[in-house]
């Protein structure tokens, strides 16, 4: 999650006071600029929503609820205990989200995008929607989306207070609880959702499946798991069977179950997951099987990657409609039945969409995932891949994609890679992937907007320290270094400088923020990073010297990968309407 520079400081650690003491001068890729504030941005009087924001982030932190996290780590089956009781605490019961009409899903890679596909196609055809995901990129109320959009911030605001109330006056009686972050957001979505009177819910897994806080659901309607491979080991398992475990629990009793073609050692612990549940498993077909009026199946998401997930939504939305006895999904012999019988991961027949199917993928979209941004002489290309498997799939999209622009480009081209990673992720081994991609160079900050105290609090994080922070930045750029063959890094402008020779040519460096390095990197080039109102930091005239590339290159295209809040970050200074 992103963070504002003037929050973290608060974290007191003694490597940010030593930056601090040092005022960041001559260190952060050659900024000589002062960073005094030691407060999180201020709340504006009747700013009520932002209000509500810095409240839900005091979850972040709550001592109480860090301790439920770790006690329910090591005893799993209590997180579903502790849920029903926030629930009920809250005024809800798990009865009252039968009435949701949901469709569950989870996933390693791609669950996102399907349940964007699934919700978009309900709406074409005139359902009242909600959608439920993680994790945000700019704000947080675009977690819960009605018809397809964030929440308005009155109504966030008005359904916060009425869940933070009954959860904060019940806490007593309760030893103090309070929700987790994520828990709580959980049940203020459930909440807005019935308030809202949605037709139906699509509701994205958290982490795992068998005991995220969203598998509370006891009837969805129906469930889809997304590609699977190698994520939040600490939390899941470190083998794929594992992990296939873990996401089979979303299974429910007599209600369908779809998924796309995965791995053999996956499949084999998800049939057993089906069997064990009665919970008939069907495997989807490849898009290219649906057979259209229109001839080959258009979406709104780029990448290859995307078919799958396509196809996933295709089948649970098809099957969501047969339930609503609808046209869109009529009865016959194709259809899977809901008997567990010989279903045994068995792939279920393509059908021919509907017109209504077509136009909902093509106009599915789903920001930072595999999106393109032109923005005059600069082109960013975002995907928020964090796995080596999506990795794989965005280095594809972004050479392919790329080619494409540059092919049209009015003259030479310089490639920038804006990186970033987080948690227990393997930076090293997702850079490897980037290295043939043949970046100019190569750019790394920390998950910091900007490093001034104007973000808003739909941005802090404070669950991780500077300190951990600017250190992950520079292994990353140790790491690059290594893939390229040159183990020294000594001729890098680097966050701390350590005896550098400012002269020597450097294709690396690191900054302090991500507003400071796309301002780097975009020399001025983006209209909208020159706006006055976007602090620009003053930087060494050595650091400028080395940007001759970017100003020469007719056009600028900037890869930023790595982390999906890196990507929220970019776009809150990209695109302004986000942060209205």
């Amino acid at each position: 999650m992103m963070v504002c520079m003037s929050s973290v400081w608060r974290r007191g650690s003694v490597f940010a006071a030593r930056l601090r003491t040092q005022d960041w001068a001559c260190g952060l890729a050659g900024f000589s600029h002062r960073f005094y504030s030691t407060k999180t941005a201020p709340q504006i009087p009747g700013m009520e929503y932002q209000d509500a924001i810095c409240t839900l982030n005091t979850l972040q932190t709550n001592a109480s609820a860090l301790e439920q996290v770790r006690r329910e780590r090591s005893h799993p089956q209590l997180q579903m205990q502790a849920m029903r009781g926030f629930l009920e605490r809250a005024g809800l019961t798990v009865e009252q989200l039968d009435h949701l009409n949901i469709i569950h899903v989870t996933g390693t890679k791609g669950k996102g995008s399907t349940c964007a596909f699934t919700e978009q196609i309900l709406r074409s055809y005139g359902f009242r929607t909600g959608f439920y995901s993680s994790p945000h990129l700019v704000q947080v109320r675009e977690r819960i989306r009605i018809n397809g959009q964030p929440i308005v911030k009155e109504l966030f605001t008005k359904y916060f207070w009425q869940v933070y109330g009954r959860l904060d006056e019940t806490k007593d009686a309760h030893g103090g609880t309070m929700p987790a972050y994520f828990r709580f957001l959980t049940i203020l979505a459930f909440h807005a959702f019935l308030q809202e009177k949605v037709d139906l819910a699509v509701i994205e897994v958290g982490i795992g499946g068998a005991y995220d806080c969203t598998n509370i659901i006891r009837r969805p309607w129906v469930c889809g798991i997304s590609s699977l491979g190698i994520d939040h080991t600490q939390i899941l398992g470190d083998t794929i069977e594992k992990i296939a475990w873990q996401k089979g629990g979303i299974f429910k009793p007599g209600v369908a179950a779809f998924t796309v073609k995965q791995p053999e050692d996956a499949m084999v612990v998800l049939r057993s997951r089906a069997e064990e549940t009665r919970c008939p498993l069907w495997v989807c077909p490849e898009l290219e099987d649906y057979q259209a009026d229109c001839g080959p199946l258009r979406l709104g998401l780029a990448g290859q990657h995307q078919r799958s997930n396509a196809s996933l939504a295709l089948q649970l939305t098809r099957t969501w409609l047969q339930k609503r006895c609808l046209p869109g999904g009529p009865v016959d012999q194709s259809f899977p039945s809901t008997g567990v019988e010989n279903t045994a991961g068995r792939q279920v027949a393509s059908f021919k969409p509907s017109p209504t199917m077509v136009t909902g993928l093509a106009d599915t979209e789903w920001p930072g995932r595999s999106q393109t941004l032109k923005h005059g002489a600069v082109t960013y290309f975002l995907d928020g891949a964090h796995t080596m498997r999506s990795m794989q799939a965005c280095v594809h999209w972004f050479r392919d994609t790329a080619a494409q622009h540059e092919r049209s480009a009015s003259g030479p081209v310089a490639r920038v890679l804006l990186f970033n990673a987080t948690g227990e992720r393997d930076s090293a081994a997702m850079l490897k992937l980037l290295v043939p991609c043949d970046f100019d160079f190569a750019v790394f900050c920390p998950n910091i907007t900007e490093a001034v105290a104007s973000c808003n609090a739909d941005q802090q994080n404070f669950n991780v320290s500077v300190e951990n922070m600017l250190t992950r930045c520079l292994d990353n750029e140790r790491s690059w270094h290594l893939h390229h063959g040159a183990g020294n890094t000594k001729g890098t402008q680097r966050l701390i400088e350590d005896g550098l020779d400012p002269e020597r040519k450097a294709d690396t460096l690191v900054f302090p923020c991500i507003l400071s390095a796309l301002q780097w990197i975009t020399q001025g080039r983006d209209l909208v990073l020159a706006d006055p109102a976007e602090r620009d930091l003053p930087v060494k005239p050595s650091v400028m010297a080395k940007a001759a590339p970017l100003c020469d290159a007719a056009e600028i295209h900037i890869l930023i990968t790595g982390s999906l809040h890196l990507v929220g970050g970019v776009l809150k200074h990209l695109d302004m309407a986000s942060s209205k």
